[in-house]
């Protein structure tokens, strides 16, 4: 069984697109897959919502040694796994998801005080 863990602490920020004004955009439902093995990745997932034409350009936590935007896709009947396309991360809709079996965040070198139930701080950065 895979536990859904950690709810990651997003904060509502600020973007602009090409209006004079700034919209907000929002990072929502933030959760964290914690890693089975321990000292193996954990995977992020969270929903950005906002103007057309916001790009995600990467995540960062001071509870992690870094985090990487990436996507999960089948190709010849076989999961495969790499980093995300710019283009992949760019709000469509008003809505962009990362969650399991698509875009997600890879979270390496997790603080390994971080257990079930608790939270970590995550930053999402847009451009």
């Amino acid at each position: 069984m895979i536990l859904r863990s950690a709810m990651l602490a997003a904060a509502a920020l600020t973007a602009t697109a090409c209006e004079r004004r700034p919209q907000a955009v929002a990072v929502e439902d933030a959760w964290l897959r914690l890693p089975p093995v321990p000292g193996r990745p954990a995977a992020a997932y969270f929903t950005v919502t906002g103007p057309d034409g916001v790009r995600v350009t990467g995540a960062s936590s001071p509870a992690a040694a870094r985090i990487e935007l990436h996507h999960s896709r089948i190709e010849g009947g076989v999961m495969r796994m790499g980093p995300l396309d710019p283009a992949g991360a760019t709000l469509r809709s008003g809505r962009l998801e990362f969650a399991p079996g698509g875009r997600h965040g890879m979270v390496f070198g997790l603080d390994r005080s971080v257990t079930a139930g608790g939270s970590i701080p995550l930053t999402v950065t847009f451009e």
